[in-house]
């Protein structure tokens, strides 16, 4: 107990020392909700402002209507989260369940505030750096709290109606592309389950996405030079999925595998703990991606909404059948969590062009993505890159591909853009990830012992099973996973 007690104060308080400091320069964050406006001046108060935009009727039925539309599809994305805590749990080890659980919980919550911190206003600087710093450079921006003057009525009032965005508020803005942000890190957390550091993973985790995610971002959807390149990535095929699959993949090749995968120089499976889990997880994932690109729409037009769920369906259930005819063919059976995988593969490849591709180019997509996933994760097996979830291969290869078919498949944008937009991106998150991870790495480890990594997570770092010991399911499957 005494060695876990001093892991979690070593944990809060690294974790707090890095709030801390890299958000120390940001300026008034209290003072913008401190200071309400005089009582005496009510009758102008921004509030009312709003309250007279609203009023107008049927000129604002659309805005609300809108707004509500990418309020819903918020929550489907933070859905997913469970989806990711779920799939990765099933896909692993009973005695590390708790620790799985645990980072996700943190990703999550970290996700979302080092968003408002720092990382919104740093993705999409737009006015705020002109009027307030420079002109936006294209490639880096500082970020700064995401919120507003509420004592300014000009301001309130415009970013709190369709003056700030046709579609949603600053805040409905704000909580969509936050629940984006937290995506990079859970890809990877399940690259690098079963055996690293706690209080590591959190640190890196949190540098992730509060400065490396919303410069890459920026480049493309804060109107950076990838988007004056004309780069098109409707939902983030490269933006969120190829640049955490790549992240991740950086982190394991300095995690190193799991102890025994590569023994003898042979792969020995390491088989996850509950399949029913993993596919609960897998059918949240999808769930949730209905407002991961019905949400990208950034309105609730009915058209562009329904052409983007099909598409998206398409793509997912065709990724879904190749991966179990491919997988079944290769290696003799049909294997559960390849065609998982499969699925997500087919989510990953279709997100770059949901809206820009047709029905059959959304199968063909999503084809190319089933096979390919399970190509690519049978692959960095035989080269001893252990991913107990394939997350590198479902997020990190077919979010390369699936951004490369928005080109093949839409004439009007540049196969040669698309390749540089995400090579661009897949290589910003491998150098970062290789840097920071290698330094922490350096400055206090990243890795657990093998005592701790054969008794488990769970109990090593957290004192706490997931299961008690009569209830607890065996630590073997009847389906292989193979990663």
């Amino acid at each position: 107990m005494s060695k876990t007690n001093k892991g979690f104060r070593n944990t809060i308080a690294s974790v707090l020392f890095i709030m801390a400091a890299i958000f120390m320069p940001i300026n008034n964050i209290m003072s913008q909700d401190a200071a309400p406006p005089p009582a005496a001046a009510e009758e102008t108060s921004p509030k009312a402002g709003y309250d007279a935009f609203i009023g107008k009727g049927d000129a604002t039925s659309s805005f609300i209507i809108n707004n509500t539309w990418i309020l819903i599809c918020a929550f489907l994305v933070f859905l997913m989260h469970l989806g990711f805590a779920t799939l990765e749990t099933g896909l692993t080890q009973a005695k590390n369940c708790t620790n799985i659980l645990f980072k996700n919980v943190f990703i999550i919550s970290m996700g979302i505030l080092a968003y408002a911190l720092w990382g919104f206003n740093a993705m999409y600087p737009g006015d705020m750096i002109k009027d307030g710093v420079g002109d936006w450079n294209g490639y880096f921006a500082m970020g700064s709290w995401f919120g507003i003057d509420t004592g300014d009525a000009a301001a309130f009032t415009s970013n709190f109606t369709a003056e700030y965005n046709v579609g949603y508020t600053w805040w409905t803005d704000f909580i969509f592309q936050a629940m984006f942000a937290a995506t990079a890190a859970t890809i990877v957390s399940g690259s690098v389950a079963e055996r690293v550091k706690l209080p590591s993973f959190m640190i890196f985790a949190t540098l992730l996405v509060a400065f490396a995610y919303p410069v890459s971002g920026g480049w493309k959807w804060g109107t950076g030079w990838l988007d004056a390149m004309g780069f098109y990535d409707f939902a983030g095929s490269s933006i969120v999925h190829a640049f955490g699959g790549f992240a991740a993949l950086a982190c394991v090749l300095v995690l190193g595998p799991r102890k025994g995968k590569y023994a003898n120089g042979q792969i020995k499976p390491i088989l996850g703990h509950s399949m029913p889990l993993a596919t609960i997880g897998v059918f949240l994932l999808f769930l949730g991606w209905f407002g991961f690109n019905g949400g990208s729409v950034l309105s609730a037009d009915p058209y562009n909404v329904s052409f983007v769920f099909c598409t998206t369906a398409l793509a997912a259930v065709t990724g879904a059948l190749v991966s179990m005819l491919v997988s079944w063919a290769w290696l003799k059976k049909p294997d559960l969590s390849m065609a998982l995988n499969g699925i997500l593969a087919g989510l990953v490849g279709i997100t770059a062009g949901a809206d820009s591709v047709g029905m059959f180019d959304a199968i063909i997509i999503g084809a190319v993505a089933g096979a390919l996933v399970v190509f690519s994760i049978v692959f960095f097996d035989r080269i001893k890159i252990d991913d107990p979830v394939g997350a590198i291969s479902v997020h990190g290869i077919c979010g390369i591909w699936g951004t490369l078919a928005v080109g093949i498949f839409n004439a009007e944008i540049s196969v040669g853009t698309q390749l540089v937009g995400t090579l661009a991106i897949s290589a910003w998150a491998f150098v970062f990830s290789f840097i920071v991870f290698s330094i922490i790495k350096v400055a206090m480890g990243v890795r657990v012992s093998e005592e701790d990594e054969t008794t488990g997570l769970d109990v090593a770092e957290h004192g706490q099973p997931a299961y008690s010991t009569e209830a607890a399911p065996s630590l073997q499957s009847s389906s292989p996973v193979i990663s």
